[in-house]
């Protein structure tokens, strides 16, 4: 593997993370539509500092503990197929509804309220620690630090690529985001998480099989 492959594999990582709506992204499209991109991706760039300490804190933890990973690959990735596929249900029957009011927050505020918000859902370092250990060899193998610095480089560009497109999207169409358009979104993201995880007992099963 080389760090060109870990950059693109994390920025996957990223935009797949980034994806699910909840408050912080209801957060943002308000921002976004309100007062354009600049204001929207100063919202997301919260949610965005705290994926990224989660992102290291897997990386570099799953790296740590590699041997006990190496010995337990295939129960790491039964419960971790299991906990995608199980968070891609939820998001995909999530309705998440957008009041038309914006909050009188500033962009700053919101952004150390994004931040907080995603440092405190427990689900962000669980998601993490199950998408990368659910990697296998595809992830940066122990003291290959180049490669887990451009992973996490790939993670927040993913995010990073996800929150500006979106923004820029809602600043130019704020008329037509509502709830219906955000329950499409969470379709799109709870079926890519989904397959994600069928993907990881796919890859088992071949294993076994081999």
């Amino acid at each position: 593997m080389t760090n060109l492959n870990f950059l693109l594999i994390g920025a996957g990582i990223g935009l797949l993370t980034s994806a699910p709506v909840g408050p912080v992204n209801i957060m943002t499209l308000r921002h976004a539509a309100a007062h354009g991109v600049r204001e929207g991706v100063t919202v997301a760039l919260g949610a965005v500092a705290a994926d990224l300490l989660y992102a290291a804190l897997a990386v570099f933890g799953v790296s740590a503990v590699t041997g006990f990973v190496t010995g337990h690959e295939g129960l790491i990735k039964l419960a971790g197929g299991a906990l995608i596929f199980g968070f891609g249900w939820r998001v995909y029957r999530s309705r998440p509804h957008m009041d038309p009011q914006a909050g009188a927050a500033s962009a700053l505020t919101d952004m150390v309220a994004a931040f907080l918000l995603t440092l405190t859902n427990p689900g962000v370092i669980l998601g993490f620690v199950a998408i990368l250990g659910g990697l296998g060899t595809w992830r940066p193998q122990p003291g290959d630090t180049s490669g887990a610095l451009f992973l996490l480089a790939g993670v927040a560009t993913g995010a990073l690529v996800w929150w500006s497109g979106l923004c820029w999207g809602v600043s130019h169409m704020s008329a037509r985001v509502d709830s219906s358009w955000l329950a499409r979104a969470n379709h799109l993201a709870g079926a890519l998480l989904m397959l994600f995880g069928v993907g990881i007992y796919a890859d088992l099963l071949i294993r076994w099989l081999v």
